[in-house]
Formats: C-alpha cells, sequence, structure tokens
C-alpha cells in the first residue's frame, strides 16, 4: 500500500511535466507564427457604429482596383521647379507602369504652388506583404533620377511599411528581452541556479500555449490580432505567469521548510496559494473581457486574446510548476535551500522594519501616503489623450513622417489624407459648394472612374458618388479634426443628399470619441467586477471597498506623473485616446492582484493572531516575494519600449511604473495602515470584524 501510494504520488507530477514538455514542444514555435494572422490594417480596427466606417464600406465600391497610394514628394536644390525637372518627374513615374506591385499608370508630377516641390502619386497592391518595401524601394530608386532633386515616399503605403517595419521585432526582441530581463531579476532577487530557469521555462509554454490558441481562433476570423495586440499578449502572459509562478514558489519554500516531504509540500503550496492565484487571475482576465463593451474594434480584440492569455498563465502556474518543484524539493532553490525559519510569519530585514512603522504610526503613514498620491492624481485632468499626431506615431524618426512633413510643406497639410464624402449623385453640386464654403477646407473633387479626383468625368455606383476634399490642415492635428466636425455638419445640412463624411482625419476623430463613450462604461464594469471578486475572496465589505479605491487613486496619481514626463521629459503632446483606458485595465487589474496576495495572507493570519498582528505578519511575510513580483512585472512591460511605436511606449512607461508604485507605495504603506488604523471592523461584516478574540476563537472552533 505504501509502495503504490509512493508511487502515485510521483507520478502525477512526473505525468504533468510530460504533458507541458509536449505542449512546449508542439505548440511552442506558435509563439513565432502569430504574426501571419495579424494584420496592421489600421481600418479593419475602426469604431464599429461611427460615420468613418460605413464610408470606408461605402468607397470600396468606388475602388475599381484595390490599391494603396504612395505619393512621390521631390523638393528641388534651387527652387522654382524648371520644366524639365517636372518632366524628368512624370517620366520616371510612368516607367513604373506595368512594374510588379503597381496598379495603372502613375499620375503626372503636380509642381506645388511655391513652385519648390512636386507630387505624384502610385497606386500600389493592397496586400503585398513583405514585399511591400521592395516595390516602395524601387519607387524610390525611379524617383531619385530627377536631377537637382530630392525624393521621398509619403501616404498610406509607406506609413504600412513603416508599421510592418516597427512590428517586425514582436516575435523575437520584444519576447527575448522580457525573459531576458525577466530571468536576470530573478537570478540577482533568489541567487538560486535553478528556480529562475523553471519559472521562465513555464511562462514559455503558458506563451506558446496562448499563441496556438490565439492563432487558431484568429485563422478562423473569430479574434481579430494586431502587432499591439500581439506585443501586449507576449508581455501579459510573461507578467503574469512569473507573478503567479513566484507566490506559489515562496509558498512552496515556506511548506519545505516546515515539513521534509517534496510532494506534500507541493500540495500544501498549492492549496494555500489556489484562492489568490484565481482570484487574481480572475480580476485581470474579467477586466480584459470588459473591453468587449468597446465599440473599438481593436479594444474588443484584446479583450479574449489576453483572457486567454491570464488562463494559460495561470494552467502553467498550477500545474507545471508545482510539478517541478515536487519533484526538484530543495533542489530548486540551490545553492540557498530553505531554512527552518523560512517556515515562519515574522519576516525579516526590511519588511520587518516597514511593517514595524506601520504599526508604530499608521495613521500618519496612511494620511502622508494618501496626500502624496493625491496631489499626483490632481495632475491626471493634463494628460491629453486626443490622439497622436503622425510624426509623433514612431518614437524614432520613420522615412514616411519625414516625407509627409515634406510634402505638408509645400502642398495643403491634408495631401494625400483627403476627407471622404460619399452622397447621391443628383445633389452632387450642393454637396460641392457646402464643402467648399466650410472652414478648413481647401479645394473638393469628384473621383473619375479612373480613381483619381477631378481627372474626368465622376464615377457614380447605385445613384452615389465621392468626393475628395483637401483640408488646409494637417489630416492629423486637431485643426483638421474641428474642420470634420464642421464639415459633417455643413454636408449633413443639404437636403436628400444622404452625406457621410469619412477618411483618416474623420477615422481619428470619431475614434477620438468613441474611446471617451468606452471610458465612460467599460470602467464602471471593470470596478464592480473587481469589487465582486473582493468581497467573495475576502467575506468583507469594507476592505474591498478600500482596495478598489487605493488601486483606483494609484492609477490616477500614475496618469498624473505620466502627464508631466511625457510631455516634459518624452516630448509627447498627448496620447493615443485608447491609452487610458488600457492603462486603467491593467493598472487596476494588476493592482488589485498585488493587495490580494497580501490580504488574502492578512486574512489567513488574522484568524489566528487578529487583525493587527495579521496585517504585520502578512506583510513581513509577502513583502519580498510581491515586491520582486512586481519589479518583474514592471520589467516585462517596460520590455514593450524596444518597439519604436508612441502607443507601446506610453502604455509601458503607464504600466511600469504604476505596477511599480503600487508595490512599493499602496500596497506596502497605505493599505496596512488603512487596516491597522481601522482594526477588527474593516473585515465587516464577517466575525474577523467582531474583534480579534472572538476571531480566534471561531479559527479555533474551524479547526
Amino acid at each position: 500500500m505504501r509502495s503504490t501510494s509512493r508511487w502515485a504520488r510521483w507520478l502525477v507530477p512526473v505525468a504533468l511535466l510530460i504533458i507541458w514538455l509536449g505542449v512546449g514542444g508542439t505548440l511552442g514555435p506558435y509563439a513565432g507564427k502569430l504574426g501571419e494572422v495579424a494584420t496592421n490594417d489600421q481600418a479593419a480596427f475602426l469604431p464599429r457604429s461611427a460615420e468613418s466606417t460605413r464610408v470606408l464600406q461605402a468607397r470600396e465600391a468606388f475602388d475599381q482596383a484595390k490599391t494603396v497610394p504612395a505619393i512621390v514628394v521631390w523638393t528641388v536644390d534651387g527652387p522654382p521647379v524648371t520644366r524639365e525637372q517636372r518632366a524628368a518627374a512624370t517620366k520616371a513615374v510612368g516607367a513604373l507602369a506595368g512594374q510588379p506591385g503597381v496598379v495603372g499608370r502613375p499620375s503626372p508630377a503636380l509642381v506645388s504652388k511655391d513652385g519648390a516641390a512636386m507630387q505624384a502619386v502610385v497606386q500600389l497592391e493592397p496586400d503585398l506583404g513583405e514585399e511591400l518595401p521592395v516595390v516602395l524601394q524601387e519607387v524610390r530608386e525611379a524617383a531619385q533620377g530627377v536631377p537637382g532633386s530630392v525624393a521621398r515616399i509619403a501616404g498610406p503605403a509607406a506609413s504600412q511599411a513603416d508599421l510592418s517595419d516597427a512590428f517586425a521585432g514582436i516575435d523575437g526582441l520584444l519576447v527575448g528581452v522580457a525573459l531576458g530581463a525577466v530571468l536576470l531579476i530573478l537570478v540577482l532577487v533568489y541567487r538560486s541556479a535553478l528556480l529562475p530557469f523553471v519559472i521562465i521555462l513555464g511562462a514559455v509554454f503558458a506563451l506558446g500555449l496562448a499563441c496556438a490558441v490565439v492563432y487558431a481562433l484568429a485563422d478562423r476570423d473569430l479574434v481579430r490580432v494586431d502587432g499591439q495586440v500581439q506585443g501586449i499578449l507576449s508581455i501579459l502572459v510573461i507578467g503574469a505567469a512569473t507573478d503567479y509562478a513566484l507566490l506559489l514558489a515562496a509558498r512552496f519554500r515556506e511548506e519545505l521548510a516546515a515539513r521534509a516531504d517534496r510532494t506534500t509540500a507541493a500540495l500544501a503550496a498549492v492549496r494555500r496559494s489556489l484562492g489568490a492565484i484565481t482570484a487574481s487571475a480572475a480580476t485581470v482576465a474579467l477586466g480584459l473581457l470588459a473591453l468587449l463593451a468597446s465599440d473599438l474594434t481593436n479594444n474588443r480584440a484584446l479583450g479574449p486574446v489576453g483572457a486567454i492569455g491570464i488562463v494559460c498563465a495561470v494552467l502553467s502556474s498550477l500545474t507545471f510548476l508545482p510539478a517541478v518543484l515536487a519533484l526538484l524539493g530543495r533542489t530548486a532553490y540551490w545553492p540557498a535551500g530553505p531554512k527552518p525559519s523560512d517556515a515562519g510569519a515574522e519576516g525579516r530585514g526590511v519588511w520587518h522594519r516597514v511593517a514595524a512603522l506601520v504599526d508604530r504610526r499608521p495613521r500618519r503613514v496612511w494620511v502622508t501616503t494618501a496626500l502624496v498620491l493625491t496631489a499626483f492624481a490632481a495632475l491626471s485632468p493634463t494628460l491629453s489623450s486626443k490622439g497622436v499626431p503622425l510624426d509623433e506615431i514612431f518614437v524614432n524618426d520613420a522615412p514616411s513622417v519625414t516625407a509627409q512633413e515634406t510634402l505638408g510643406e509645400h502642398f495643403p497639410a491634408g495631401s494625400g489624407n483627403p476627407a471622404v464624402i460619399i452622397a447621391d449623385s443628383g445633389r452632387a453640386a450642393a454637396v460641392r459648394a457646402a464643402a467648399e464654403s466650410t472652414e478648413g477646407v481647401a479645394s473638393t473633387a469628384a473621383v473619375s472612374a479612373s480613381g483619381r479626383p477631378g481627372a474626368g468625368e465622376p464615377l457614380v455606383v447605385d445613384g452615389r458618388l465621392r468626393i475628395d476634399a483637401t483640408l488646409e490642415a494637417a489630416a492629423d492635428s486637431d485643426a483638421a479634426k474641428d474642420t470634420v466636425e464642421r464639415l459633417r455638419e455643413k454636408v449633413h445640412a443639404v437636403s436628400g443628399a444622404g452625406a457621410l463624411v469619412g477618411g483618416y482625419t474623420a477615422q481619428q476623430y470619431d475614434t477620438q470619441q468613441t474611446a471617451a463613450r468606452d471610458r465612460t462604461v467599460i470602467v464602471p464594469v471593470v470596478l464592480v467586477v473587481i469589487l465582486l471578486i473582493l468581497v467573495l475572496l475576502l467575506r468583507s465589505l469594507l476592505v474591498p471597498v478600500l482596495l478598489v479605491a487605493t488601486v483606483a487613486l494609484n492609477f490616477l496619481a500614475t496618469l498624473g506623473v505620466s502627464a508631466l514626463v511625457f510631455e516634459h521629459l518624452l516630448g509627447f503632446s498627448g496620447t493615443d485616446a485608447s491609452v487610458p483606458l488600457y492603462g486603467f485595465v491593467f493598472l487596476v487589474a494588476l493592482g488589485v492582484d498585488y493587495n490580494i496576495f497580501l490580504m488574502s495572507r492578512v486574512r489567513e493570519e488574522a484568524l489566528t493572531h487578529g487583525t493587527r498582528q495579521g496585517v504585520l505578519r502578512g506583510l513581513a511575510t509577502t513583502g519580498g516575494v510581491i515586491t520582486s513580483a512586481g519589479v518583474v512585472l514592471a520589467a516585462t512591460f517596460a520590455a514593450l519600449m524596444v518597439i519604436p511605436l508612441a502607443f507601446l511606449a506610453q502604455i509601458a512607461f503607464i504600466v511600469a511604473f504604476g505596477v511599480l508604485l503600487d508595490t512599493l507605495v499602496v500596497r506596502s504603506l497605505l493599505v496596512p495602515a488603512l487596516v491597522v488604523d481601522i482594526g477588527p471592523r474593516a473585515w465587516w461584516p464577517s466575525a474577523l470584524a467582531r474583534g480579534d478574540a472572538q476571531a480566534e476563537s471561531a479559527a479555533e472552533r474551524a479547526k
């Protein structure tokens, strides 16, 4: 009997290890294949019900051949442009007709009003993929044949190429940097030769499983994935899997110090960590799923994709890691193995001193920290989230941005990105007149059968036509968005026209408006979901309310600091419209994680030792592991900065700084001091609220 039991206790860990090795070997390559089903076409991620989205659908009927324009812009050494230079430019791009990837015949070179520049439009095939940079290079080489000029490529095709180039590092560079940072931190903190690699391996297995599931769903068009979602998924899985693994490994170390049997210690560690880990994962997963209420398709895409990643991280942490720890035992921590002192909850070193500080002056501690956080939070309204200008989308200098700036210097700033009006053909004249009378509109032209504005008879499809309105302001500017708002008002007033206004600027405006609406809907949903999970876990009402309030304060304080850093240190004029919402979901959900780890341990200790001692013992015991988890998570999100996009850089800073602020201030000082100051009443209406002595009696009866 004892021999059978011994074999059974070894068989389960070995079987789990073999299963995960099979998962890693079979599904691991999908972490590098997710880009095959990802799209970086930003038009696929517009608000579903917005006017600009309806225009995008309607204008497909006017595209006789699906194309993506590349705008060649020449600047000459000594203006004005000569007749010979214009002829050479037209001949240069004209020679591209019939070349692979080029659709139709490029437009003739057009000279700017100031005579210092020229532009021509080359239409390219929309699905060139990896061939796009090659085709653009051929266009650039042909355009450089104009003597006395410098040629650059602007327009959607050039922007798409730069965006694809920016995301090219996601499959390898991003994951490598994140894993390297995590490994370095774990080695420095735990001084163990094996444990960091075991934890990293578990995170890699979780990422491979998550990417395989997402790949299968995206391949069947059940979820959408772009480079941003792909990058966040990798970081989220690595960070979450590492955090959960650290909590479990710390529990296993305590259990191993208290008992000799490694299998029993592993089971006890899982049992005592299960509630905190699953509650933590539920807050993040459900917080992400709340994004399904968004009208922005990329927000909706992140919801299920991120939730899948969290589920895979939990599976790995609660199955693969315990199996390996049960097989390795004390060897996992070599050369710094568990000591008998690790079994206690008294704490030593810095966290013992932090607990003593909270015990001596709880009210002074929480009032001081709350005031500091409130001061930073007061700056949060100064963070502009009206969108990022084109010249700030890329962190480094992108060729398409430089070319677009050059184009805007010599032609109407909205050239290349006109507002698109779809209207009934019978009211075309009235619509054009209304558009041209709109302040901020430079010119209008109906699109002909050739696909060019004003190059022949207008193309009429099902009684409707397309009018392109060139704006005076740059397409990504606030002035252009204001013009679109006025333009819509003008053309909507033309009776019988059924006019709709779309285009790049309108898409940016609609995205901004939708993001603001999403925040008012999703933020309350996330807060309610997290509050309910905390109530179920802690069996209290007051403590969950305090925890939610503190992480919300931490989020606002982080936004306040971000406003200062983005404007004065990094030079950003604002953030993408979705950044505050992403920051909220990640920071609130992940911030509650650490409070869950702390307060679940505090409640466990309070059942035996009372509230005050429970807080102090819980803080001293969990301080090291939670701080390590916070540093690891901050480092993984900071790795997003290797992708040279402002959106990801801003998300990286907000989450990394916010996690550190939450770990080092909110969870270490504010929350413990509040609970100590309130006393047993903090646990109302559970038995703990009726006093420490009664709580101890209840615990004894429960045993």
